[in-house]
């Protein structure tokens, strides 16, 4: 399961008001996300590097266990639906289910609503005996041996003869009161980032949080915006930026990194480099498919 993105511009209103629960956005907040989608070339690329993660687990699958699983892709705001896919792991006769979302990190706001959705499909159908959900997979080691690549990697596309690079570990903002819920989001993501640390060896290195949704309540922080603008203070002079929390090219990458973020760097006058995305690398399609046989 994943978020899901618009595939053509003239969907981007339906999107929103999805988004929005229903609620279409104003002519203003409208021609905003056009803007952000224009700036990234008109459109996400997030669907078809969705569909492209699900076709590679289900060949990953295959490869361990071929005819034993069967593959179905849901979205939370696009379609095929979550429950679009539930339905048709169901019809295909598949009793005995497993639940992923495309997102490393636990929290009741993201993950388990996407599970809630997929298990009252589950739970209609005589025919599902049985869901195992994968709440997080935030500390599996193929996954953090994949980021401390891309970290490294990264590094080594930066300047030479930098004073100080810090390395920023970054996931979606939610809302701050997750917090007192005692959600584990931000726990995970601060272990996911000490785990790339210390597989990267990394010096200097700390948590960011990006791309938080434009509400009035307080999201968790610091934003990465604002940790870029006050890190030559302290002597840095090169950012890296490893987007640990999503999993694909997209919107929250491609612009909010790639074009606001690297225009503060460069305000500010420092070097950003960003993590290439896990997108549909076959190391990272085939750790998943060691979480879903693990159940």
């Amino acid at each position: 399961m994943a978020y899901g993105t618009p595939e053509r511009t003239e969907d981007l209103e339906a999107y929103y008001t999805d988004i929005r629960r229903g609620r279409p956005p104003t002519p203003e907040q409208l021609a905003d996300l056009r803007r952000r989608y224009d700036a990234i070339g008109g459109i996400s690329p997030l669907a078809a590097r969705t569909r492209a993660q699900a076709a590679g687990l289900q060949r990953a699958l295959d490869e361990q266990d071929p005819g034993r699983f069967r593959v179905e892709l849901g979205l939370k705001h696009a379609a095929p639906s979550v429950e679009d896919g539930a339905r048709a792991l169901v019809e295909a006769g598949c009793s005995e289910t497993t639940t992923l979302v495309l997102a490393p990190h636990y929290s009741e706001l993201s993950v388990q609503q996407y599970v809630d959705r997929a298990e009252a499909v589950f739970k209609a159908s005589p025919e599902a005996t049985g869901n195992t959900a994968v709440y997080s997979w935030h500390l599996e080691e193929g996954l953090i041996e994949l980021l401390s690549e891309r970290v490294l990697e990264a590094m080594a596309r930066l300047p030479q003869g930098l004073r100080r690079v810090e390395v920023l570990i970054t996931a979606h903002s939610l809302p701050a009161r997750v917090i007192e819920m005692g959600d584990p989001y931000p726990k995970q993501l601060a272990e996911t980032g000490e785990a790339v640390a210390k597989k990267a060896g990394l010096r200097h290195w700390r948590l960011g949080w990006q791309s938080a949704g434009r509400t009035p309540e307080p999201w968790l922080g610091p934003d990465i915006l604002e940790v870029i603008r006050a890190l030559p203070a302290e002597g840095v002079d090169g950012v890296v930026v490893c987007a640990a929390g999503f999993t694909s090219d997209h919107l929250e990458v491609l612009y909010d990194v790639d074009i606001e973020a690297k225009a503060v760097a460069n305000e500010v006058g420092i070097a950003l480099e960003r993590t290439a995305s896990l997108n549909d690398d076959p190391r990272f399609l085939q750790m998943l498919a060691n979480v879903v046989r693990a159940g």
